[in-house]
């Protein structure tokens, strides 16, 4: 196989995995892991046949995996030109004020969710059945996203949490991808997982007080604030991504 044909792989795997998850696949290949490793890393089924081609051209060329890794990383660098530009807008639940143009969270929520073409990773506390989100997820991973929730246990939340456990709200969505934080990974025994947040695609990033329940997007007075573009997004996925490889967030139900 030539050298053309590997940065045609290069390339091919590029435009799947996007500029964030292509430099993750190069940091795999930085530290010599092989393509197993990298399968899990990246986790992306839209992406394995790319990133076994990646591999393969890799063997049979002899290229070692830290040239590899820098052309991939070179590839993305050249693709990327100037850093994008961050937008950030508020968003609110609850009541509005008149004369002040606010962004709901549902309605941003929503639009989140629908702008996820390969990847959706959500945090939140609390929980429960809320159908315009169970609407948005079952369209998302029809189209093909791979959906990842990490949410609070009954356990590790000590107590705190009244009612069924967070993760049956997603009972009526089948293939989300189910995540908590491990009690047994916890520093404190008052930790708890509190993040609230949902980010597409690594480039849209809504961050705020609200939970995924329809008191928290609709009813309560909450506040947040919508990231699209720049590296908040990114950022925020890659350690999201890296809590998982580590095993600090684990599979709720593996």
């Amino acid at each position: 196989m030539s050298r053309e044909e590997f940065e045609a792989a290069a390339a091919a795997v590029a435009a799947v995995l996007g500029s964030s998850r292509t430099k993750d696949l190069a940091g795999v290949l930085a530290r010599g892991r092989g393509m197993e490793h990298a399968l899990l890393a990246v986790q992306d089924p839209r992406a394995s046949e790319a990133i076994r081609e990646v591999y393969a051209s890799v063997r049979r060329e002899r290229i070692p995996y830290p040239e590899a890794a820098a052309y991939l990383r070179g590839f993305v660098a050249g693709l990327a030109g100037q850093p994008e530009e961050a937008h950030v807008s508020t968003v609110w639940s609850g009541p509005a004020t008149p004369g002040v143009p606010v962004r709901p969270t549902a309605r941003v929520l929503a639009e989140v969710v629908g702008r996820a073409e390969r990847e959706l990773l959500a945090m939140t506390y609390s929980a429960r059945p809320y159908e315009p989100l169970a609407v948005a997820l079952r369209a998302a991973i029809a189209r093909g996203v791979d959906v990842h929730v990490v949410v609070e246990t009954k356990a590790g939340a000590a107590g705190l949490l009244g009612g069924p456990e967070p993760a049956e709200a997603f009972a009526a969505v089948p293939g989300v991808r189910l995540w908590h934080w491990d009690p047994e990974r916890r520093d404190h025994r008052q930790a708890r997982q509190h993040a609230k947040l949902a980010v597409a695609d690594r480039h849209v990033l809504l961050l705020g007080s609200a939970n995924l329940t329809e008191s928290g997007v609709r009813r309560n007075l909450e506040a947040g604030v919508l990231v699209t573009g720049g590296t908040a997004p990114q950022r925020a996925a890659e350690h999201i991504r890296e809590l998982q490889r580590r095993g600090v967030l684990r599979p709720l139900y593996p």
